[in-house]
């Protein structure tokens, strides 16, 4: 099995205490991921921007410990969240096989995040990205020096296995996850580097998320991947992903806006189209949500912007444009489209290129 690789039979040093530290970003879907089996492995392939302002800091620290079991504390702020910790436990019971140093230290889990907890933005990706890449960090003083492309790819791994979205955040620009025939290197255990030529328009492209809506979800995520496993529509939708980043692969690279922009919103409506019809169906748009789709495609045709709009398993909106753009689409947003958000609320961001280690 693949997985065996990362698997460390021995480490060379060791560790009594110390702390380490990144920063990582979220990031937004192109091609959706919706279905899983497993242990968080896609039933399609997906691809993503890196996004650079939505990010989430986090330290870990650790001290050797005798004691059996895990144990650790987790922080959000500088206030202990007692309540996030199941979510690590489980994680780290999923990690173990793979890092096995995780019941010998005692960890504080410290984490900062650059956009309001409360914002209905999900931190899953950013965090547990961050976290990740904090513990190979900390396995790679106890093993000494770890290939850039291993490093990333076990950060990756187990980022999925924490949230599998989370796999897409480690590196950028655009990040592919889920094998696909015609994309050398991907693989369902990981997000890999997209490999074909990008236009420069894509490296650095917008993303205003308009927050509509910053409740907690009816229908969780996790519930709703599960949903597809007895979805009437499934395996046409997993089918129509794998065709959709087949038609992106020449798009990104002449630059075709109006062929990525069919894509894109294409995939954001079926996404919730296959919420809508799963049984139990459920909706997760809100009624700002389809006004704000709808003032956009008429700004599209009154200006001929090559704004468009995107869509995650929630009410909010992602509006994307070329950087060319921003300074017009911009003042769209505030003019107009912001009046549909929980308090007017928006957060500017952009394409980024991925974690960044934090020396201390």
């Amino acid at each position: 099995m693949a997985e065996h690789r990362f698997i460390v039979s021995h480490y060379s040093h060791s560790l009594h205490s110390g702390t380490v530290s990144w920063q990582s970003p979220s990031n937004i879907a192109l091609i959706k991921y919706w279905g899983k089996y497993g242990q968080q492995l896609p039933m399609n392939p997906s691809v993503s921007f890196t996004l650079n302002n939505c990010h989430t800091r986090t330290s870990l620290s650790f001290e050797r410990k005798n004691t059996e079991g895990f144990e650790f504390e987790v922080y959000l702020d500088g206030k202990r969240e007692e309540g996030f910790e199941p979510k690590i436990q489980k994680f780290f019971e999923r990690v173990e096989v793979y890092l096995p140093f995780l019941a010998d230290y005692k960890f504080k889990i410290e984490t900062f995040n650059s956009f309001p907890h409360s914002s209905g933005i999900a931190s899953s990706a950013s965090g547990m990205s961050a976290l990740a890449l904090c513990l190979v960090s900390m396995e790679e003083q106890l093993a000494l020096d770890y290939m850039d492309d291993y490093f990333f790819e076990k950060a990756s791994f187990l980022a999925r296995l924490g949230s599998g979205s989370a796999c897409r955040s480690i590196q950028g620009p655009l990040i592919v996850w889920g094998e696909h025939p015609e994309i050398d290197g991907s693989s369902n255990l990981f997000g890999t580097k997209y490999p074909f030529e990008i236009h420069p328009i894509f490296t650095n492209f917008q993303d205003t998320i308009l927050l509509v809506d910053k409740s907690e979800k009816q229908v969780s995520s996790s519930l709703g991947h599960n949903l597809m496993l007895d979805h009437p529509f499934a395996e046409q939708r997993f089918r129509q992903a794998k065709d959709n980043l087949l038609k992106l692969i020449p798009v990104f690279k002449s630059g075709d806006l109006s062929e990525f922009i069919k894509i894109v919103e294409s995939e954001a409506l079926s996404l919730h189209a296959m919420m809508m019809t799963s049984i139990p169906y459920f909706i997760l748009m809100k009624p700002n949500t389809l006004e704000i789709i709808n003032r956009i495609w008429k700004f599209r045709e009154e200006t001929a912007s090559n704004v468009c709009f995107t869509l995650d398993a929630g009410a909010n909106v992602h509006v994307l444009y070329p950087q060319s753009e921003k300074d017009f689409v911009q003042n769209f947003i505030k003019d107009e489209l912001s009046q549909f958000c929980k308090n007017g609320e928006f957060i500017l961001d952009e394409v980024g290129f991925g974690a960044k280690k934090i020396q201390l």
